[in-house]
């Protein structure tokens, strides 16, 4: 059970971020940090291929799927046996190889944050970075617990504006970084892609 809900919050991890809150930043980072939010805010129906590397280098690839507000899926390929989902209300964590089953009120987990109508700017996550490259930035945010609650940063690249991964963090020091491929806007999926019972 504790390897299931160590990917699933792997999986979610991007959603740990999008609510930032400005600490001590300069004016070109809060324009970063901006631009960021306002992308993730656009981000609707949507989607794209991941890779998953944990911190022993194990390697897990997948495809994810967004229909804002609520909803989610992360597929997982076999071996892992691991799938999330939100329907809006509720966020689903199933693995069929250990077969395991749990579900959680999407407003109890941080992929609330990232899912809503609207991603906000005054609660939430605190930045704590903004690092510049050749071809993107990176923003870096921690829970209003400080490293308690671990720690995210999101990598963006430029020219055009896109979220290409994220890295994060826990409070025991344990790493996580999911690579994306290019996000594919996608007609509002049918409804039972965000569904799964026990049986599935």
């Amino acid at each position: 059970m504790r390897l299931t809900r160590r990917l699933a919050l792997a999986a979610l991890a991007a959603a740990f971020a999008p609510a930032f809150v400005r600490a001590a930043t300069t004016p070109e980072d809060d324009a970063l940090v901006a631009r960021a939010v306002a992308y993730l805010d656009a981000l609707t129906s949507v989607k794209g291929a991941f890779q998953q590397t944990d911190q022993r280098g194990g390697v897990a690839n997948g495809m994810f799927y967004l229909a804002r507000p609520g909803r989610a899926r992360f597929e997982y390929a076999a071996p892992s046996g691991l799938l999330v989902t939100s329907d809006g209300k509720t966020v689903i964590v199933s693995n069929s190889r250990l077969k395991t089953f749990q579900r959680f009120p999407l407003s109890s987990t941080p992929l609330s944050l990232f899912l809503a109508a609207h991603i906000r700017l005054d609660k939430g996550a605190r930045v704590t970075r903004v690092d510049r490259g050749p071809n993107g930035y990176s923003v870096t945010a921690e829970g209003a617990r400080g490293l308690n609650q671990g720690q995210i940063t999101l990598y963006f690249s430029e020219a055009p504006l896109r979220l290409i991964g994220w890295a994060v963090t826990d409070a025991q020091g344990r790493s996580t970084r999911v690579s994306l491929g290019p996000l594919t806007p996608i007609e509002s999926p049918d409804s039972d892609l965000f569904t799964q019972s026990p049986s599935t």
